[in-house]
């Protein structure tokens, strides 16, 4: 049996939501990652703007409206495991449903849409994805997909692993992105992939913006671990030696920590040493930055 609808999504979420805006606000750096992608989020998703915005400064509708209407409603989001895209890409769908001032609904495609091998499963499965979505926006709402992944949905058709019935779903969601088009910006699709030398190239080209996450700098390190640290009465010149020792090192050479190693996988391991007994102090949290191996890149061709 097919997935029915509900279980083709992790997440199927009306907008604004306040838990997602809250994920937002601790995400370092989001603001002013989202200072940069909102031109092209507002312009892929309002082209009626566009068009009143010639007649009001031109008099006319430019040939330029016409191309802007024609780009395709896709963004990737491209990074090392652990380097928030998933997280921004909902904060930023929540962030614009916001500004817009109307109702929208977040999806997340699940991973249940690769079927179980039949032949026609995957892009049958992918297809009604779509059609839901196209559904959902055709009710005076706006929608946002986010395929996270997405490398498995969409990677590149002429590799050896690739399989027929891979080829096809690639070739599935090309087909049902142009269709989107046609919908007026009404439905938004973001692509998260660790390995973005791994998707189509005919999925590349179609991206309106292609976003790189990296590995957090020095201050965005500092930023993190003091707002996740806070209350540990860490000193200034302790939280130094956290930003330096969770950095790039030469000797060993090592490269740096992600948002999520210093999140989800230092904190535990530094909480792990002193609880229950004392309290965390900077001499747990600098041991377990020692003894913990940042997560491993995903190499980029």
């Amino acid at each position: 049996m097919y997935p029915a609808g509900s279980e083709l999504f992790e997440v199927e979420r009306l907008l604004p939501d306040e838990l997602i805006l809250a994920s937002g606000k601790r995400l370092v750096g989001f603001d002013t990652r989202y200072d940069r992608i909102r031109r092209d989020l507002r312009l892929l998703s309002a082209p009626d703007e566009v068009r009143a915005w010639s007649k009001q400064f031109y008099g006319r509708e430019l040939p330029l409206c016409e191309i802007m209407s024609d780009r395709y409603p896709l963004l990737i989001f491209s990074g090392d495991v652990g380097t928030g895209k998933t997280v921004t890409a909902e904060a930023a769908c929540d962030r614009l449903a916001r500004e817009a001032g109307r109702a929208a609904m977040l999806f997340k495609l699940s991973t249940r849409v690769r079927g179980n091998g039949k032949v026609g499963q995957m892009s049958s499965l992918i297809n009604e994805a779509f059609a839901i979505i196209t559904k959902e926006a055709g009710k005076a709402k706006s929608a946002f997909l986010i395929i996270d992944e997405a490398d498995s949905l969409s990677a590149a058709r002429d590799g050896a692993q690739s399989h027929h019935e891979d080829k096809v779903a690639v070739n599935t969601i090309i087909q049902k992105v142009d269709d989107l088009r046609r919908l007026g910006g009404r439905v938004l699709v973001i692509l998260c992939t660790n390995r973005g030398h791994a998707l189509d190239p005919a999925v590349v080209r179609r991206a309106a913006r292609i976003e790189r996450f990296d590995r957090p700098d020095a201050a965005e390190r500092e930023q993190l671990i003091r707002m996740d640290y806070e209350g540990l009465g860490l000193s200034n010149e302790s939280i130094r030696d956290l930003v330096d020792i969770t950095g790039p090192q030469k000797l060993p050479k090592r490269i740096g920590f992600t948002f999520s190693d210093l999140r989800a996988r230092l904190l535990p391991e530094a909480l792990g040493l002193a609880f229950p007994d004392r309290k965390l102090t900077a001499a747990e949290l600098l041991m377990a930055a020692q003894s913990l191996q940042p997560s491993p890149a995903v190499e980029d061709a």
